[in-house]
């Protein structure tokens, strides 16, 4: 196993890697809206916050050696399901070739942002 880091996304919140690549998979934590530069979460709509998750989630595809294409699987975490058709605007420009997807409500979410998405992706090695 090989444990994938990179500044270019917020540092784990806790005892966690960002991701880890296995037999030529990604497997990615929970990216949320913190913006890596500033570690703060500046965005405070629904757009703003899933359109950076989803930049810290092409560092960490890009650190594996992976990219949004190479994506087969998805988790989605909503603080608000009346936030799923924002989400999905910003989310579609992302993950064009449509992968698999779970995506559900739950209570809270770390520093009480809106929404976190992990992936599983192929690796080319």
């Amino acid at each position: 196993m090989k444990i994938v880091a990179t500044e270019k996304a917020p540092k784990a919140l806790g005892p966690y890697s960002q991701g880890y690549v296995h037999n030529g998979i990604l497997y990615s934590a929970g990216q949320i809206a913190i913006n890596p530069d500033t570690d703060m979460v500046e965005a405070t709509d629904i757009a703003g916050q899933t359109e950076q998750v989803c930049r810290n989630l092409g560092e960490v595809l890009k650190a594996a050696g992976s990219d949004f294409d190479k994506v087969l699987k998805t988790t989605c975490f909503l603080a608000n399901m009346e936030d799923f058709g924002a989400f999905n605007e910003v989310y579609a420009k992302h993950f064009t070739s449509k992968p698999a997807r779970s995506c559900v409500a739950v209570k809270t979410l770390p520093k009480n942002v809106l929404c976190e998405i992990e992936v599983i992706a192929i690796i080319e090695e």
